[in-house]
């Protein structure tokens, strides 16, 4: 399966709109004349849309499937924001082709509410000891990718924001349900908290709640 450009403006998927349900998500948009087929494919946020592409990662659906359906319609499994995008198919030697439109109208973004990231973090410290134990666990609704979060150590007190203090990354995506994180050593004056590496940004896909 590969991509090919457009051989007329009319090939070009048009009007791509969305509405969410309770538990659905609907997807309409204007059928191309000379187009039977089109195959969706759904990006997560934080994910880009030119990653490669495989064919588990793709839904074809025809022509006939959309008028009978009334649309494309989609239950919702997780809560976040995606990227849906539409690509008109055609059949070249022996194979389906799908045409990669450059002008971003076969594209749309859909909010399905925000994900919950919740959080705990325990110090443990001995009397005697310079240094304490933090421990970290985060659960969360849908996979989440380890560049959305950071911790912030500062001393003697918590940081009020990611600037205040020293921020530290996590290495590795946070997996659906409770994560507990292995454990770090800080100074008996340290104490530590998570923020998003990108309020702005983040913020609106996830809601960061301390437990």
């Amino acid at each position: 399966m590969r991509f090919i450009e457009p051989e007329d403006v009319a090939d070009a998927i048009t009007e791509l709109r969305y509405k969410v349900g309770e538990d659905i998500c609907s997807l309409w948009w204007r059928w191309p004349e000379g187009i039977q087929a089109v195959y969706i494919r759904r990006v997560a946020a934080g994910d880009s849309p030119d990653t490669p592409i495989s064919a588990d990662g793709l839904k074809l659906y025809t022509r006939e499937e959309y008028k009978a359906n009334n649309g494309y319609h989609e239950r919702i499994e997780v809560i976040g924001q995606f990227l849906y995008v539409v690509y008109g198919a055609k059949r070249q030697d022996g194979e389906m082709q799908l045409i990669q439109q450059q002008d971003g109208e076969n594209s749309i973004a859909v909010s399905t509410g925000r994900t919950r990231i919740r959080y705990s973090i325990r110090h443990k410290s001995g009397l005697l000891r310079k240094y304490k134990t933090v421990y970290i666990s985060v659960t969360t609704e849908c996979e989440v990718p380890s560049g959305v979060l950071c911790y912030v150590k500062k001393q003697g007190g918590y940081p009020s924001n990611r600037e205040d203090g020293t921020q530290y990354p996590f290495l590795r995506d946070f997996a659906p349900g409770r994560n507990d994180l292995p454990a770090i050593e800080v100074g008996r004056d340290d104490f530590v908290r998570l923020f998003f590496t990108d309020g702005r940004k983040f913020g609106q896909f996830y809601e960061l709640l301390p437990e």
